[in-house]
């Protein structure tokens, strides 16, 4: 039976987290395991990963077969990305040079995004929090938030995709909740203005 990369779930009911393990395919599931490569929490937004990416990679060029979720979230930090690369090199397909060199823009394109999402989270959050306590400014502020996180994100960022998608976030928020206000506003005068005339 093959070594398995696996979850081994922690953490009290509906509350969980998860060590990422490196354990013997015949042991339970929160059992007996071999190493301890990292953690994962999915209750934060965007989830939490926090991996050894460097034994990672050692126990795959070991043999180590990583289950579904465990391949995910290896994808997801670019371990995966980074043995397909040792490969190539291996291979004589380019420098372990480039090969670092690459594997370093893709990490910092990643973690590009996952800053904006972190933005964007935090920019919702701050604009429910005002929505529920009724303030009169919260329509505004909340779209301040939403500028503020996409100007922020967009000198942090090259990828155009992005930029267009969170301009277009703004601009759609923009018009939705400042234009909505005012027209009530409008619909309220003409009706106060006709009971005058009555």
């Amino acid at each position: 039976m093959p070594v398995k990369i696996r979850l081994a779930r922690r953490g009290r009911k509906k509350s969980p987290f998860y060590h990422i393990v490196v354990a013997d395919a015949r042991s339970p599931r929160d059992g007996k395991f071999i190493e301890n490569i990292g953690s994962y929490n999915p209750m934060t937004s965007p989830a939490t990963i926090e991996l050894d990416q460097d034994k990672a990679i050692e126990w795959l060029a070991k043999g180590a077969q990583p289950t579904e979720t465990a391949r995910a979230i290896l994808r997801f930090r670019g371990v995966w990305y980074k043995k397909h690369l040792m490969r190539g090199v291996s291979k004589g397909a380019f420098s372990s040079e480039k090969a670092e060199e690459m594997w370093g823009e893709w990490i910092a394109a990643k973690d590009a995004k996952i800053d904006a999402r972190k933005a964007v989270v935090s920019a919702d959050k701050v604009a429910k929090r005002l929505a529920i306590s009724g303030k009169p400014g919260a329509v505004q502020v909340e779209v301040k938030a939403d500028e503020q996180a996409a100007t922020d994100f967009l000198h942090q960022t090259d990828d155009s995709a992005a930029q267009e998608f969170l301009a277009e976030t703004v601009v759609e928020t923009a018009t939705d909740e400042i234009i909505a206000p005012e027209a009530s506003e409008t619909e309220q005068s003409t009706t106060e203005e006709a009971d005058k005339a009555e």
